[in-house]
């Protein structure tokens, strides 16, 4: 039972999307929460570990490959089911702790999933000097090209367009721009065999990491406001008045912030007045139910990874895909939810749960890689091939320019998924 006093009642968001907000005696808050989809998320990972934990060690080598694919799949299913429980339950503290705080723990919550999985590879059997590279690179043409093109699309065709903040979408561009130049371009120059030497690996470790952190520092604060819906009313300060304060490109008057609207207003998120401090005990029950439920994708990575590069030997598939399988079951929770916030409208969220999960998995897989490399003296190469290095200028130009316009439409998403398509076919080339 939660603490709470006899006959009180708490506000409590349940685990089905279109719930309606409830109140329900404290007694009965953990039913809301341990609801049975969750119960079977949490107990089919816990499962798997504990089935694949007696059968160690699994005689990958001597395994038919009918049946090293069938467990390969299986695991997969499993980190995909549990990916999408955590996924669940960061979408629920959104919802409580409000834009942007909300967003970046779902996003967060996503990439740390991705950097567990890339960490697991690496730390792994064989040598994997691009399974960083290919991974993260796979995730942000996923995310430029098919994630933003599919949403937009969607958002387009059900709304005719949809708005965004662009001082928001400028700020996750920029980032992207210099990350990605120093996660796969650089390394090309200055490195020594597409990696980075000792003596720049740990300035560009460093910098990324002060970078990512001010950027973090910034959103929840100063500018916590460029990240939310066009359509949301929001008062600045005469102190922040003064300076210009702009919401969704639009310049506030001097004295007092104006509302800014969109032609087709964002459907409501229940985001306002939901407090840490008045829903702190609800917080904490689904941070650790999230932890529970995210235990056992960094437990199966490991095995994961091992029967992932039997099998793509076995194919004599291209090494490159491993990374991207990765990206894909990493990605799949968060795109569902990326495509349902614009069939909703939100233009905003959009670009928060797509472009700031692509600023949290370079600005987190960046670092994370190379003191990996450091620490076990593995090469981590970095550097693309001129084929990627063209696709990812393209995706970033198109991404300018196409949150550059006042209203983002279903053409603006055509021309994202075209370029996905390119990608994809390049993989194979």
């Amino acid at each position: 039972m939660l603490p709470g006093r006899p006959g009180q009642r708490e506000s409590w968001a349940g685990d089905d999307p279109g719930e309606q907000i409830i109140s329900v005696p404290s007694a009965a808050s953990l039913r809301v929460i341990l609801t049975p989809a969750v119960l079977l998320r949490i107990g089919v990972g816990w499962a798997a570990f504990i089935a694949l934990l007696i059968a160690e060690p699994l005689p990958v080598g001597q395994m038919p490959s009918p049946v090293l694919f069938l467990v390969l799949a299986a695991i997969v299913a499993v980190i995909v089911v549990s990916s999408s429980g955590v996924v669940a339950q960061a979408e629920r503290l959104a919802d409580r702790l409000g834009d942007p705080y909300g967003t970046l723990v779902l996003t967060l919550s996503i990439v740390l999933i991705e950097v567990i999985l890339i960490s697991a590879v690496m730390l792994g059997p064989g040598e994997h000097t691009t399974i960083a590279r290919d991974s993260v690179m796979a995730s942000t043409m996923i995310i430029l090209t098919l994630v933003i093109g599919a949403a937009l699309l969607v958002g387009g065709l059900r709304h005719r367009d949809l708005r965004v903040n662009r001082t928001g979408v400028s700020s996750y561009l920029s980032l992207l721009v210099v990350l990605l130049a120093t996660a796969f371009a650089l390394p090309a120059v200055m490195g020594t065999g597409g990696a980075y030497p000792a003596g720049l690996a740990i300035p560009v470790l460093t910098l990324t990491i002060l970078l990512y952190a001010f950027f973090l520092y910034r959103q929840t604060g100063a500018q916590s406001s460029d990240f939310k819906e066009v359509g949301a009313t929001t008062s600045v300060s005469k102190g922040s008045a003064s300076k210009g304060a702009v919401s969704g490109g639009v310049a506030s008057s001097p004295a007092v912030a104006e509302p800014v609207t969109s032609a087709i207003p964002a459907q409501p998120r229940r985001t306002a007045g939901f407090s840490l401090h008045e829903h702190g005990t609800e917080v904490i029950v689904r941070s650790l139910v999230l932890l529970i439920t995210a235990i056992p994708i960094v437990l199966l990575s490991h095995h994961m990874a091992v029967l992932l590069e039997d099998g793509l030997g076995r194919l004599g598939a291209p090494v490159v895909l491993s990374g991207v399988l990765i990206a894909v079951i990493v990605l799949l929770p968060e795109t569902i939810t990326t495509i349902r916030a614009a069939w909703m409208g939100e233009g905003q969220r959009v670009t928060n749960l797509a472009h700031g999960a692509l600023v949290s998995c370079v600005g987190l897989t960046l670092p994370v890689v190379l003191a990996i490399g450091l620490l076990t003296g593995q090469t981590v190469v970095l550097a693309e091939r001129p084929v990627n290095l063209l696709l990812l200028a393209v995706s970033l130009l198109l991404s300018l320019t196409t949150f550059s316009a006042q209203r983002v439409t279903a053409l603006h998403g055509a021309a994202h998924l075209f370029v996905f398509v390119l990608y994809a076919i390049s993989l194979f080339s």
